[in-house]
């Protein structure tokens, strides 16, 4: 049983050094690439480049579902719409411009126009 230990433990001394030396990275990995770099860049236009022109077709061309609402009719909103720039209605019953945060929930609608 000894000889097995003895001997695991004397090809584990020759391997961990080595592994140990490939993995530190050394001076000249860390240089700059540029001609891998720009081959790389290329290849990456070659094939994606295609492939993201056909995405943005689709997905700019109108693939998303449109719902027409028809004017004067109110709206829920469905999140919080930050720093809303408002009037509301002073002491004096003029129109005062405000922001305010309309909370999820509330309704909107446009004002009539008189």
């Amino acid at each position: 049983m000894t000889f097995w230990v003895e001997l695991i433990i004397a090809v584990l001394r020759i391997l961990f050094p080595a592994v140990i030396a490939e993995a530190t990275p050394r001076q000249e990995d860390a240089r700059p690439q540029p001609q891998l770099r720009r081959k790389l860049q290329e290849r990456i236009r070659r094939t994606w480049g295609p492939a993201a022109l056909i995405v943005a077709t689709l997905c700019l061309g109108g693939c998303a579902r449109t719902i027409y609402i028809p004017h004067g009719e109110p709206v829920r909103l469905r999140e919080t719409v930050k720093d809303a720039k408002v009037w509301v209605m002073g002491a004096d019953g003029q129109a005062v411009a405000g922001v305010m945060d309309l909370p999820e929930g509330w309704y909107a609608l446009p004002a009539e126009e008189n």
